[in-house]
């Protein structure tokens, strides 16, 4: 539990260091006329989306075709056997 709550201080210590970065940030923007602007960054998601629908390249590991299965073998589990505890 005081593991627990170490590791609690340290993230609410954290975030309250940025966010006094933050707000220095802010004001001295605001001291030299300049508009605040957030902290943010860009994704592009057209490449992102790109890399998991595009078709898979040749040479690597599991590009290859799957194979048709042919015949397969049904088997009906017929009853269950639960472990006594």
């Amino acid at each position: 539990m005081v593991a627990g709550l170490v590791f609690l201080a340290s993230l609410m210590a954290a975030g309250f260091l940025l966010l006094l970065i933050w707000l220095l940030r802010a004001l001295v923007a605001r001291l030299m006329g300049s508009p605040v602007s957030p902290w943010t960054f860009k994704v592009n998601r057209q490449a992102v989306w790109g890399r998991f629908n595009a078709a898979p390249e040749q040479g690597r590991s599991g590009s290859g075709t799957a194979p048709d299965i042919i015949d397969a073998e049904v088997k009906e589990i017929k009853e269950v056997k639960f472990l006594d505890r």
